[in-house]
């Protein structure tokens, strides 16, 4: 049997009670899932956008911890407004995992002491520099294939993120993206208008308990 994950709200419309929560788990894994992964805002497909729904139901993280000690045989991870490494570490205190999702694209770097804070890597974690440099062969085997710039270098947008460079390191890739372009000369480029300090700078893990899923 293939393994089945899957991903929900707390509720909809007018079933947002925690019962048909817990109904809808119980439900589901009598089909052999066993792993879910609860947003834990309801949905409101009346009157509320999808862009709405994201951000204006509140959140009820109680509820998703209740459902994991209810059904403690599932595998119940927990999504929505998780933006902290801290964050991630209390929800893992009442729950088997974590999913962030616009967080990570927003501010990829956020991870990068999630290895040595949750899974007690002992390797030093990347440098932006490092993580670049990375990149530049893997540009360069999409540009052969005739992708366009914008449909790499766009993802990289935040990688700067809350650093005093991260709106003069988006403008330039902005600016620069261009469908003909040759994207790891473009980062080469935007990398030799970032300073030392930033590139080269050492993530520090959190002062956090670490959490070991080994």
């Amino acid at each position: 049997a293939l393994p089945v994950t899957v991903k929900h709200r707390i509720g909809i419309d007018t079933l947002n009670r925690y019962e048909d929560l817990a109904h809808f788990v119980d439900t589901v894994a009598q089909a052999a899932c066993d792993r879910f992964t609860v947003h834990a805002r309801m949905a409101m497909l009346q009157g509320l956008s999808p862009r709405e729904n994201r951000t204006v139901p509140p959140l009820r993280y109680a509820d998703v911890y209740r459902l994991k000690s209810d059904f403690p045989a599932l595998a119940i991870e927990i999504n929505g407004g998780i933006t902290t490494l801290s964050q991630i570490s209390q929800h893992l205190q009442k729950t088997d995992g974590v999913m962030i999702g616009r967080a990570a694209y927003d501010n990829p770097y956020l991870l990068a002491t999630a290895d040595a804070l949750f899974f007690n890597a002992q390797a030093s974690p990347p440098t932006r520099r490092q993580i670049l440099e990375y990149m530049l062969p893997y540009l360069d085997v999409w540009h052969e294939q005739g992708q366009a710039s914008n449909r790499t270098l766009r993802h990289m947008l935040g990688l700067f993120a809350h650093e005093r460079v991260a709106k003069a390191w988006k403008r330039f890739l902005s600016d620069h993206m261009r469908p003909s372009a040759r994207a790891s000369t473009v980062l080469q480029q935007a990398m030799q208008r970032i300073p030392a300090d930033v590139l080269d700078a050492v993530p520090t893990c959190p002062d956090l308990e670490r959490i070991s899923f080994v």
